[in-house]
């Protein structure tokens, strides 16, 4: 679209034109009706002495050359009805003069009254003249300002033509973007809400996964305190035993030395009767007490042997449970993982797969007059989302074409980031319900 506003100087020089020349036009007009001659005023009327003989045209002739300069005026000269009245003064009272000189006067007068409305006449057509100038000029600039109006609001409507298409596209280009952004929003708040929903999944199986290593931490400890108390008391119970049976050792000892110092006291008592009874009996004595001792310490040697034994088979039987109830714990702690990971995979292939069945249901195009109809489809995808394959199942062709041609349009799809989650969600099957 042409602009048809012109500058702001143009228009500011178009007004200063119009205005000099309506000055311009006025002066002149004030110039020329100033500088004019004003009418002039009656001349002084002479007496002149003449001598009759002196006259050489008889009054026939005068009156006659007097009604022909008249006639002559009368047809030369047609009155102007616009011509304005110049008053005259009354003739001054004269006395009587001489017919010749009367002739001569009015002669005189005739033609100053000839020259005078020659003049005024003149006057008012120059006048006439400039007033019709002033008009036309008035005229013309009317009609430049008129014109000047006209293209002023004809720019006026122009410009607000222009300020209203560019108003519109301005609207319109908020509108869209205006659509834009809450697009956007509604974008990043829906990827806000899975980022949420991923970091809530992905807190619930750290803090899943910290419970169960707190319990396992303290199943230990609890397990290794229940070890360390059972070795106390089996250290304790051994050191308690290895006391008894140095007691028992030192009381046979002190046994065996009071039935030698007995037995001493008795040979010396008996020495007279029989030294030498007291010697075999020492000897045997001894010896009896040499085996004893030896017994004594094979027993005890052969207790502390089996004591050892047991404590060994005690603290292997011991290390295997443990051994056996840490692999259990590891094994049941490892699949309680695998089915929560498992678990949460379809938990996230689920929402995927709903948001496939979404992004199908933006991009269908629903045949006309199947409200109500049906089709499922089955649909497999590769790894990036692309369409691998798709089977639909409908009693309508037209309602099969557009589910498929959905299916294909909506890719490629959004694929979790999870290789189990994404596994699942590579083949999924849904029915679509035309609205």
């Amino acid at each position: 679209m042409k602009n048809f506003q012109k500058p702001p100087f143009q228009e500011r020089a178009i007004a200063v034109g119009f205005t000099l020349g309506v000055h311009a036009i006025a002066i002149v007009g004030l110039l020329y009706l100033g500088l004019s001659k004003p009418p002039e005023p009656p001349k002084k009327i002479t007496t002149v002495l003449v001598n009759p003989a002196d006259l050489a045209i008889p009054v026939e002739a005068a009156e006659t050359a007097s009604t022909q300069v008249a006639e002559q005026i009368q047809t030369t000269q047609q009155p102007d009805v616009t011509a304005p009245v110049i008053p005259s003064s009354p003739p001054p009272v004269s006395p009587v003069i001489n017919p010749t000189e009367a002739i001569e006067k009015a002669k005189a007068e005739e033609v100053a009254k000839a020259q005078q409305q020659a003049d005024a006449k003149a006057k008012a057509e120059a006048a006439t003249k400039a007033q019709q100038q002033a008009k036309a000029d008035a005229d013309a600039a009317e009609k430049a300002k008129q014109q000047a109006d006209a293209k002023a609001k004809a720019d006026a409507a122009a410009k607000a033509k222009q300020q209203a298409d560019a108003k519109a596209k301005a609207d319109a280009a908020a509108k869209a973007k205006q659509q834009a952004d809450a697009k956007a929003k509604a974008d990043a708040a829906a990827k806000a809400k899975q980022q949420a929903d991923a970091k809530a999944k992905a807190d619930a199986a750290a803090k899943a996964k910290q419970q169960a290593d707190a319990k396992a931490k303290a199943d230990a400890a609890a397990k290794a305190k229940q070890q360390t108390d059972a070795k106390a008391k089996a250290d304790a119970e051994a050191k308690a035993k290895q006391q008894a049976d140095a007691k028992a050792k030192a009381d046979a000892a002190a046994k065996a030395k009071q039935q030698a110092d007995a037995k001493a006291k008795a040979d010396a008592e008996a020495k007279a009767k029989q030294q030498a009874d007291a010697k075999a009996d020492a000897a045997a004595k001894a010896k009896q007490q040499a085996d004893a001792k030896a017994k004594a310490d094979a027993a005890a040697k052969a207790k502390h042997e089996a004591d050892a034994k047991a404590k060994a088979e005690a603290d292997a039987k011991r290390k295997a449970e443990a051994d056996a109830e840490a692999k259990a714990s590891a094994a049941k702690q490892a699949a309680e993982e695998a089915a929560q990971k498992k678990a949460e995979a379809r938990k996230i292939a689920s929402t995927a797969k709903r948001d496939f069945e979404q992004k199908i249901y933006r991009t269908w195009d629903i045949p006309m007059g199947s409200s109500g109809k049906k089709a499922t489809a089955r649909v497999t995808l590769t790894d990036s989302g692309a369409v691998a394959s798709v089977i639909v199942n409908a009693s309508d062709p037209d309602m099969k074409a557009s589910v498929e041609a959905a299916v294909r349009s909506a890719a490629p799809y959004p694929m979790p980031s999870d290789p189990d989650a994404r596994r699942e969600a590579r083949s999924f099957t849904s029915t679509f319900t035309a609205k």
